[in-house]
């Protein structure tokens, strides 16, 4: 496993070794051992999340402000625009973000520890996400920043309005977010 420090170095991405030949090829995609060994993170993760989405639909940024989640993430199909958003107020790079294309090719993943909002934007014709979290979903405590906060400046590659939820759409101002410690 290739471990990529991002310019938020709690923000990894992780890229695994891929074993092909003419029949296809094989990955591990998680091992707990590999990932604390190449990486430093030792987190015992309890449910896996898969969704689908199509081209132009964005989620997020999305985070809870209990039942905090740490998230490994990779996509199994397509292609996205990946975000985490540093929601820490104690750590030097508080208020910035991490952007990343992960993809079914490209096979990159990305760890993003508790403590950051996230989403993502679809931008082939579909694409599966699947990831791991550290805490179960608690939906009493899920916050949501809007995708167009002008002080986060997001550069999202949106062709035209992206599709949102009713959630996404009513997401608050950064400056009026919940924060971390």
């Amino acid at each position: 496993m290739i471990v990529n420090r991002t310019r938020i170095s709690d923000v990894i991405v992780l890229e695994p070794k891929v074993f092909g030949d003419d029949r296809g090829y094989f990955m591990e995609t998680y091992s707990r051992r590999m990932l604390a060994d190449a990486a430093g993170i030792d987190v015992e993760f309890v449910q896996d999340n898969h969704s689908r989405s199509v081209r132009g639909v964005l989620r997020g940024l999305h985070y809870q402000v209990q039942h905090t989640q740490g998230k490994l993430l990779r996509v199994i199909e397509g292609e996205i625009y990946d975000v985490a958003v540093d929601l820490r107020k104690s750590s030097p790079t508080f208020g910035q973000w991490v952007d990343i294309a992960l993809s079914a090719e490209n096979r990159r993943q990305i760890w993003i520890p508790q403590g950051f909002a996230h989403g993502f934007y679809v931008v082939s014709e579909a694409a599966q996400v699947l990831y791991k979290t550290t805490d179960y979903y608690a939906p009493d405590y899920e916050r949501c920043i809007s995708w167009n906060d002008p002080q986060l400046n997001i550069p999202w590659p949106v062709e035209g309005v992206p599709e949102l939820s009713v959630k996404d759409r009513n997401g608050m101002p950064f400056t009026q977010a919940e924060y971390f410690p």
